[in-house]
């Protein structure tokens, strides 16, 4: 078996679930973490000696795993075929469910690995019947709370994360349910999930004659509010895309540009479509992205054009979203 010096992943309960599979079977333990986007700017240095999990190829690696459709059309348009790549893509419910599938077709793996990715399916598809399942006291729901909820530092927050990977990896999730900072970390995230879907209602609206975005505008706050998009998808099922505004701080004080991320819903995952998020950003010329998350800055020289943009924004987005049919 080939070594390995680290494992790439996202910083989300699927990402994590899936480093912790990859970890116990090519015992490697340096765990880095990313998002999207920094792997479509190449921020990250990645070689052939680095798994990647969860996230969209990089310029190369040793071994990829990914269930995001999202992701083939890109490879599509650098011209690389998926099944030329080490690991394995699938059209799964998770990236832990892709790994574990591959891992097990092997050898047979731990029990809870089985249970790991059961809830990630659950989790990362959104499948909550309601938003009381989502919110329920779980064992699963308290380990996710705890692993969306913010540190002080982003070091702080990728140590504990890392933590977690190692847990998932020798632990089952009823057991790591009980630890005493997952508790205190997730105790803390379900308060702010509480504000978040009460701003997501007050601050959120339906863009376009049938809804299939929705729209929150917190550029009004004095202070940063945090949103977590999925929950968009429990206020207005319908919506096809996410789109959030929201006030730029420097050095801790508010500035007149705003911030646009967009992000497709999770319903999209599964379906063939054309919509690309990162396109539209492009197309605004205001920051990169790719087909599933896109962000970029919206730069205002007086409060009266923040206030024309922000005003605006949303129909310049709508307009491209149209124009991507499918």
């Amino acid at each position: 078996m080939p070594d390995y010096s680290s494992i790439v992943t996202h910083y989300d309960f699927d990402g994590l679930g899936s480093a912790a599979l990859l970890s116990w079977a090519f015992d490697v333990e340096e765990i880095r973490f990313a998002g999207p986007i920094a792997i479509a700017k190449a921020e990250i240095s990645i070689t052939r000696d680095d798994i990647v999990s969860d996230l969209p190829y990089p310029l190369e690696c040793g071994l990829w795993f990914d269930h995001h459709t999202g992701n083939l059309a890109e490879l599509d348009l650098r011209g690389i075929d998926p099944k030329t790549i080490p690991g394995r893509f699938a059209p799964a419910p998770s990236c832990v469910r892709v790994v574990y599938d591959y891992l097990r077709s092997d050898g047979d793996l731990p029990e809870d690995y089985a249970e790991l990715a059961r809830e990630a399916d659950i989790i990362d598809s959104f499948s909550y019947p309601d938003l009381e399942a989502w919110r329920a006291d779980t064992p699963t729901n308290r380990v996710d709370r705890a692993i969306k909820a913010s540190s002080p530092s982003r070091r702080e927050q990728e140590n504990f994360q890392r933590e977690v990977v190692f847990m998932m990896r020798d632990m089952p999730l009823t057991e790591i349910a009980e630890d005493e900072e997952i508790n205190s970390r997730a105790a803390r995230y379900a308060y702010e999930e509480g504000i978040m879907l009460e701003n997501i209602r007050k601050y959120g609206h339906p863009l376009g004659n049938n809804g299939e975005l929705f729209v929150v505008d917190t550029t009004s706050f004095i202070n940063l509010a945090r949103i977590d998009k999925k929950l968009i998808g429990l206020v207005h099922p319908g919506a096809r895309g996410y789109v959030e505004l929201k006030p730029v701080f420097r050095s801790g004080k508010k500035t007149l540009d705003i911030s646009v991320s967009l992000s497709l819903a999770l319903s999209m995952q599964q379906v063939t479509h054309k919509k690309d998020v990162g396109e539209i950003v492009r197309e605004l010329n205001i920051g990169d992205g790719h087909i599933g998350a896109a962000a970029g800055v919206w730069h205002c020289a007086s409060a009266h054009e923040f206030q024309k943009a922000k005003e605006e924004l949303p129909q310049k987005i709508l307009d491209l979203w149209v124009k991507q049919r499918g």
